[in-house]
């Protein structure tokens, strides 16, 4: 699923270079005020068979559409338009995947730079790596649960999963904790930093507010909102400062996540 508002930027690529890796892909649209509907629709469009455009005005109805695959043989994939994944290493993982050498886990967490810088004339992406900061790689075992309902903001967040005999919430195989950026099966650049729509201002340094500070952060989250909206500040998410502004700068080659020919 790749569920996505205001990604006009980046999200063509995020389809493209994770569409063979997935059977079917569900194209999730909230509330986008830029081209990204068009682009989406214009994906589905052209491969109906394989994607399927979703329209939805609050997050948690993107769980609600994976209902139907909870206790199916099947992995779902959570993508948003921002994480450009090495499409080559997906292949190869894919293959991995489907022969059952991952179903004793009920989570797989990749590799991941959090980007506040790219050049793709020169071929760089700059930012922070994971580990020290967080990976939010998010590649789930469905046929590890009975269910998964309660109260979900959003898709593949909170609620409460059942597990069948065997599986539970600990199963995670943390990828980017046992290999390295360039050795590692299933990496990502997260453009979590950059500006992502023509929507978003120019300095985009903090990140947006995720969707549980923009839904469930009280009212004092509500409170420092309205007032950055006052005062003509861009929003900024606490949250992902605290997570993926982690440790050194890095530098990666962009190559295997965008030809050559990607102009931004």
């Amino acid at each position: 699923m790749v569920f996505v508002r205001n990604e006009e930027r980046f999200v063509e690529r995020a389809v493209a270079n994770m569409a063979s890796f997935c059977d079917e892909v569900l194209l999730v649209d909230r509330c986008s005020d830029d081209r990204t509907p068009e682009i989406l629709r214009s994906i589905a469009a052209r491969s109906p068979e394989k994607f399927r455009f979703f329209s939805v005005a609050h997050p948690r109805e993107s769980h609600d559409l994976l209902q139907p695959y909870v206790g199916q043989n099947c992995w779902i994939f959570a993508v948003d338009g921002d994480e450009i994944y090495d499409a080559e290493r997906l292949a190869g993982f894919r293959e991995r995947l489907l022969a059952g050498e991952f179903s004793q886990h009920w989570m797989i967490l990749g590799s991941v730079i959090h980007c506040h810088g790219l050049d793709l004339a020169a071929g760089t992406a700059e930012g922070f790596a994971s580990p020290p900061a967080r990976s939010m790689v998010k590649l789930y075992n469905f046929a590890a649960l009975h269910s998964w309902g309660g109260d979900t903001p959003e898709r593949l967040h909170g609620g409460t999963p059942v597990f069948r005999e065997g599986y539970h919430e600990q199963l995670k195989l943390e990828l980017h904790k046992a290999w390295a950026w360039d050795d590692s099966p299933l990496r990502c650049l997260h453009m979590c930093f950059l500006p992502r729509s023509g929507a978003d201002p120019s300095d985009m340094s903090s990140g947006r507010e995720s969707i549980i500070e923009t839904f469930y952060g009280g009212w004092t989250a509500r409170a420092r909102r309205l007032w950055r909206r006052l005062t003509g500040q861009p929003e900024a998410s606490e949250s992902k400062r605290a997570r993926y502004a982690r440790g050194p700068v890095v530098s990666v080659s962009t190559a295997p996540f965008f030809p050559k020919d990607d102009v931004r």
